[in-house]
């Protein structure tokens, strides 16, 4: 199946669920998403609905903001206060299940009251694979997932992203500011406040994909091999370590595997991820 192909599916599944609210983050697969729908259905067919709670950076949001007029959707901010909930601030392996539950919750709530017929989200056909327990959420709630039920691989999703000119085609994932705390470690908003400005910081020294992982005093840098001379000598080391400092972190330290993404998730056993899916 070619790259139009599945585009062309895609626009099919659309179709059929005639009026859609897009759980929409300002990422590469939602923005893809959004495009397609309002392509598909028309701007007044779709609502792209942001959960706005701590775990969302203020970068995303202001960039998901800005897609969005670029696309020509209507966009409404809901309050999502997932972290008061202990299922979630506990931090297990299913902390994304409790996350996309209260979200979906209030998409599907919204949809009710306004008349759309669906809820859809961007997991796409990568996510089948991975440690997801999102998709759970998905399923239970019965969230819509077009991407994924027209194959559309990360991959599909820029290549088509770049024809369509939207300009998250080529940014790097951007998984919540949660993902960044280390299981088992309490997530609070204080926690997420530092996650949120040691990366701003690393972002404007020049980094571009990247992880601070939050192991509660000590801050894990992921950075990709060809930047950890930059992240390791003066002036920048230097700028990095007094800045994490004074966020409240005691220890700094550089992970010498370099950036990968889910690194979190490599200490779950098989059972533990089966368990989540």
């Amino acid at each position: 199946m070619t790259l139009q192909d599945k585009y062309n599916l895609l626009q099919q599944i659309l179709k059929k669920l005639h009026k859609v609210i897009v759980a929409y983050s300002g990422g590469v697969d939602s923005t893809f998403l959004l495009k397609a729908a309002v392509d598909t259905l028309g701007p007044e067919n779709v609502l792209a609905c942001i959960g706005i709670s701590s775990s969302l950076a203020k970068s995303q949001y202001n960039r998901a903001i800005e897609c969005a007029e670029i696309i020509g959707a209507r966009v409404e901010e809901v309050e999502v206060q997932e972290v008061f909930d202990t299922k979630y601030s506990a931090n297990n392996p299913d902390r994304c299940f409790h996350c996309k539950s209260h979200l979906y919750t209030v998409l599907q709530n919204i949809a009710k009251e306004k008349g759309f017929d669906n809820v859809v989200c961007g997991c796409n056909f990568d996510d089948m694979d991975d440690f997801r327990p999102g998709n759970k959420a998905a399923k239970i709630y019965g969230v819509q997932s077009p991407l994924m039920e027209a194959r559309m691989t990360k991959e599909d999703i820029r290549d088509m992203s770049r024809k369509l000119k939207l300009p998250t085609a080529d940014i790097p994932a951007s998984p919540c500011l949660a993902s960044r705390v280390m299981y088992g470690l309490e997530v609070t908003e204080q926690r997420l406040k530092q996650v949120e400005e040691a990366e701003d910081f690393l972002r404007k020294l020049g980094f571009v994909e990247f992880r601070v992982r939050h192991h509660d005093t000590i801050a894990r840098i992921e950075v990709h091999p060809e930047d950890m001379e930059k992240v390791t000598t003066e002036p920048e080391r230097y700028k990095i370590v007094e800045k994490l400092k004074s966020l409240g972190f005691k220890y700094i330290t550089v992970d010498l595997q370099g950036f990968r993404s889910g690194s979190l998730n490599e200490l779950l056993t098989k059972d533990e991820k089966q368990s989540n899916r």
